[in-house]
C-alpha cells in the first residue's frame, strides 16, 4: 500500500518537473524568438549617405532626407516595390518637399541589366525631364511572367525611349549610351553598390540608414519621419 503510494508521489513529482522545464523551454524559445525578430527588423546604420552628385535626384534639392534605390531594371521585386511602396513615399514625401528620391543601378543580372543602366544613364544626359518616365516605363516593360528571359534588349529600351520622350533621337541616344562617359557613369554605380555592400535589390536608404525591408513601409516612414525632427 505505502509503496504505490510512494510511486504515485514519484510520478507526480516527475510530472511536474517536466511540465516546469517545459515551461521554461518555451518561455526562452519566445524570447530568442522576438529577439531574432528585433535584430531582423533593425535598420543598418551606415557611414554616409550614397553621394548623389552624378545620380538622378527628384524632388527638391533642400529636403533634409534623401530616400534612395539601389535597382536592377531585370529585378521582379524592384518592379514591385516600385508599384507598391513607391508610389506613397513620392506623394508623402517626394511631393511635399520634405525628402528626394534617387536610382542608383545595380548589375546583378549582367549584360541585360547593364544595357538598361546605359541607357537610363543616356536618357539622363540627353532628356532629364523625362527620365523617370522611361525609369518606370522600362520597369513596366517587364514581364510578369518569365521576366529572367532576354527581354531587356536594344529594341526593347528603344520602344520605351520612343514611346516617353517627345521628338526622341534615336541617333544621338545609341551614340551617347556608347560614349566613356556614359560607361563611367554606369561604373560609377557599380563601385557605390560595392562600398555601401549592397548584395539584394531593391536596397533602399533613407540618407545614412539602411532600411532591412524594403517593403515594410512603416518602417521606412518611421526612418524619415525620425531624420525630419
Amino acid at each position: 500500500m505505502s509503496t504505490n503510494k510512494k510511486n504515485k508521489n514519484s510520478g507526480s513529482r516527475s510530472f511536474v518537473l517536466y511540465t516546469g522545464i517545459l515551461i521554461v523551454v518555451v518561455v526562452a524559445l519566445f524570447f530568442v524568438n522576438q529577439a531574432s525578430k528585433k535584430e531582423e527588423n533593425s535598420n543598418k546604420i551606415l557611414e554616409s549617405a550614397p553621394p548623389l552628385a552624378a545620380q538622378p535626384v527628384m524632388g527638391d534639392a533642400n529636403a533634409k532626407v534623401s530616400i534612395v534605390e539601389f535597382g536592377d531594371y531585370k529585378c521582379p521585386s524592384c518592379k514591385q516595390w516600385g508599384e507598391t511602396v513607391y508610389p506613397k513615399l513620392k506623394e508623402e514625401y517626394v511631393d511635399t518637399g520634405k525628402a528626394t528620391f534617387s536610382y542608383i543601378n545595380v548589375l546583378f543580372h549582367g549584360d541585360e541589366s547593364k544595357l538598361g543602366a546605359l541607357a537610363g544613364e543616356a536618357i539622363l544626359k540627353l532628356y532629364p525631364d523625362h527620365f523617370w518616365a522611361f525609369n518606370k516605363g522600362l520597369f513596366d516593360a517587364q514581364p510578369a511572367s518569365a521576366h529572367d528571359s532576354a527581354w531587356l534588349t536594344e529594341e526593347k529600351v528603344l520602344e520605351v525611349a520612343k514611346a516617353v520622350v517627345p521628338g526622341f533621337d534615336e541617333a544621338s541616344f545609341k551614340t551617347t549610351m556608347a560614349a566613356e562617359e556614359t560607361v563611367k557613369l554606369v561604373q560609377l554605380d557599380e563601385m557605390l553598390v560595392n562600398q555601401f555592400g549592397v548584395n539584394g535589390t531593391p536596397t533602399v536608404m533613407i540618407n545614412e540608414t539602411q532600411i532591412t525591408n524594403p517593403f515594410d513601409y512603416e518602417a521606412i516612414k518611421a526612418a524619415i519621419d525620425q531624420k525630419l525632427k
